[in-house]
């Protein structure tokens, strides 16, 4: 037999390719798999070349080329080349989503999560990288309206260091940073806080007063050590800190300035960002501010 003479109908395509004859008779139906002739009962019959055209649109639905794009590299619009490298983009899309999802899953097994906590960790699962990121725009946006150009600006710039994209394979650490995160930034009180502390570094600078800060240490070694904020102990601490001659009113006056720096859940933000983007973790800070604070207004 040969090949170049040989006709075929939709029943002998099924045969020798494994496809159904409904598969096929579908395909030919959308123009796929144009017949070659008819039988003179009106049957489509097909020649080898159609048999190639036919094997290769197998090949390209076993990859999960749809069938648009498939008719695009049967009628040489594209280049199968062109195509899979689309295909796989697509694919590494799915294939990040599928694990994110699965990473979401483990989070909610592990942490025994409410109903609420199950509908939070599925929406952001479902949420493409630009949508994850626009959670944390829209926060810095509303708590930093009309701030351009201020030093409070500088704070808003490094609030949005969230990365867009989470890892290939996130970690559980880093699906519950992530969950965490957009619950707090949801949080009205939270937006007010960080709102308060960036009018404050607007009128007089980013930071609390540097000079007890760079000395925080102490003051940490003191909370270790259980030294109480009222005792003569903590007085020395806070004369090693602060200048000596500073009066009692004075060292409440720094204290306020420091107070409206501080906070635990806005220190809870930059530890959540430095697990998402994978950075070394610090020391908290803040528990050794609040006993520093609570030292200077224990002045006499």
């Amino acid at each position: 037999m040969n090949d170049r003479t040989d006709l075929f109908s939709i029943g002998q395509l099924a045969r020798r390719t494994g496809l159904t004859v409904r598969t096929i008779r579908f395909w030919s139906d959308l123009g796929l798999l144009p017949p070659t002739a008819r039988s003179p009962g009106g049957y489509r019959l097909y020649d080898a070349a159609a048999v190639a055209r036919l094997e290769l649109l197998q090949s390209l639905r076993e990859l999960g080329i749809g069938l648009d794009d498939a008719r695009r590299i049967l009628d040489r619009q594209a280049s199968v080349r062109d195509v899979a490298r689309a295909h796989v983009r697509a694919l590494e899309a799915e294939i990040r989503t599928l694990r994110l999802r699965r990473a979401v899953l483990r989070s909610i097994t592990r942490r025994d999560s409410t109903t609420e906590e199950w509908r939070l960790m599925h929406d952001l699962a479902r949420l493409s990288a630009q949508e994850r990121q626009r959670i944390i725009d829209d926060f810095v946006t509303e708590v930093f309206a009309g701030l351009d150009g201020s030093p409070g600006a500088g704070l808003a710039q490094a609030m949005r260091t969230m990365p867009a994209e989470l890892p290939d394979e996130p970690t559980d650490e880093e699906v519950d940073a992530w969950l965490e995160l957009a619950e707090l930034v949801a949080d009205p009180d939270f937006r007010r806080r960080v709102r308060e502390m960036a009018v404050a570094g607007s009128a007089g600078g980013d930071t609390p007063p540097p000079g007890p800060m760079l000395r925080i240490d102490s003051a940490r070694a003191a909370l270790a050590a259980g030294v109480a904020p009222d005792s003569d102990e903590a007085r020395a601490v806070v004369d090693e800190m602060v200048d000596p001659a500073l009066t009692p009113e004075e060292r409440r006056k720094l204290a306020d300035e420091i107070a409206a720096f501080t906070d635990r859940r806005v220190e809870r933000y930059w530890q959540l960002i430095g697990v998402l983007n994978r950075r070394e973790p610090f020391p908290p800070a803040v528990p050794a501010a609040e006993w520093l604070i609570a030292a200077l207004r224990a002045a006499r």
